[in-house]
């Protein structure tokens, strides 16, 4: 065998090796991360994000703001855009969203913890 036709092989399952990498580590981005602690004064709140990505879809709570404050990534971190004090055009800080989001859909949905301290936790960390 000629050294061409060796280097034109491994170079072809160099390029399959990357291919099926990068595609696994695109699948394994898209997966819902399980039980997360959010941070919050009244005491951190238990979010099983798995749960709640399998119950409604991804942009009910990864969205572009409403007057066009577009996404950087796909599913951004809530807390990217719903800081303390927001900048415009994002009005609502991260526990109205929160708030707002999830005791409406849990009321709406009628299940769900829906009173202060069914979510929060003081010892939660």
């Amino acid at each position: 065998m000629r050294i061409g036709g060796v280097v034109k092989k491994v170079s072809v399952l160099l390029v399959m090796f990357a291919i099926v990498m990068f595609a696994s580590f695109a699948v394994a981005a898209e997966q819902a991360p399980g039980t997360v602690t959010l941070k919050a004064s009244m005491g951190g709140v238990k979010f099983d994000h798995a749960k709640h990505a399998k119950a409604s879809k991804c942009e009910t709570c990864h969205h572009a703001a409403k007057e066009g404050k577009a996404l950087t990534a796909a599913h951004e971190n809530c807390n990217d855009c719903h800081t303390a004090t927001p900048a415009a055009p994002v009005k609502a800080n991260a526990k109205t969203a929160f708030h707002t989001t999830c005791i409406e859909c849990h009321k709406k949905e009628a299940k769900g913890p829906q009173k202060c301290t069914e979510c929060h936790d003081k010892t939660a960390k």
